[in-house]
């Protein structure tokens, strides 16, 4: 079996999920479509607990902050331990590869860097479901908080792997992410933020020159 930090060869073009054509077809995504629902679906939360509930923009402004930080906490803790889940079974790896090691081995394929909206949609009512019963009517603002970090979330994992690299503070996250996909792939699980590395101790390793200056080490 592969161990954790081996990776498939990279490849252009596109690979295959499914061998059915229509469900390999409701694996592909444009970005555009993403991008328009999901804040179209978080304003129409928005809306109901102001308009319905009489939540005021405060509370709101903090409900929403609160649920984008609670997102970036799912989103290093599911790349980290379910994407890249050690595939101990023939099961695993083959898990492994269809939710985000076809990712890995095609990085550049355009139309597989966001979940179909069909299955988003469902784990949005999944946790509309869960928060509302840990949170009752907070759901309101804090769901669309943590919609709209998945939709931050896909703006930067799609230009990280669909443009250069810019320049201004963005760069941060596009090298974060490049090392995790080409030196590093057991650490750097964070995107839309390098936070949780930090606390959870897998920021890339370093290797200092002569000069006392760090680069980027692969793993060892």
């Amino acid at each position: 079996m592969k161990s954790r930090k081996q990776q498939r060869p990279r490849h252009k073009g596109s690979g295959t999920v499914f061998k059915n054509p229509a469900l390999e077809k409701l694996t592909r995504t444009h970005i555009a479509v993403p991008l328009v629902l999901y804040p179209l679906v978080s304003a129409g939360f928005i809306y109901y607990g102001v308009a319905e509930l009489g939540f005021t923009a405060s509370q709101m402004a903090l409900l929403f902050f609160i649920g984008m930080v609670v997102y970036t906490l799912v989103e290093y803790l599911m790349h980290r331990y379910l994407y890249h889940i050690a595939p101990y079974t023939k099961a695993l790896e083959k898990f492994s590869y269809k939710v985000h090691g076809v990712h890995h081995e095609y990085p550049k394929d355009k139309k597989r860097l966001a979940m179909p909206p069909i299955l988003a949609l469902v784990l949005v009512a999944f946790f509309f479901l869960l928060f509302g019963i840990l949170m009752g009517d907070y759901v309101f603002g804090f769901l669309p908080g943590f919609v709209m970090g998945y939709t931050f979330y896909l703006g930067i994992h799609y230009s990280v792997h669909a443009f250069k690299v810019p320049d201004n503070f963005l760069r941060v996250l596009w090298h974060h992410h490049a090392i995790h996909h080409y030196r590093q792939p057991d650490r750097a699980f964070g995107i839309s933020s390098p936070l949780w590395d930090y606390i959870f101790g897998t920021m890339p390793k370093l290797r200092k020159d002569n000069a006392g200056k760090g680069e980027y080490i692969d793993p060892a």
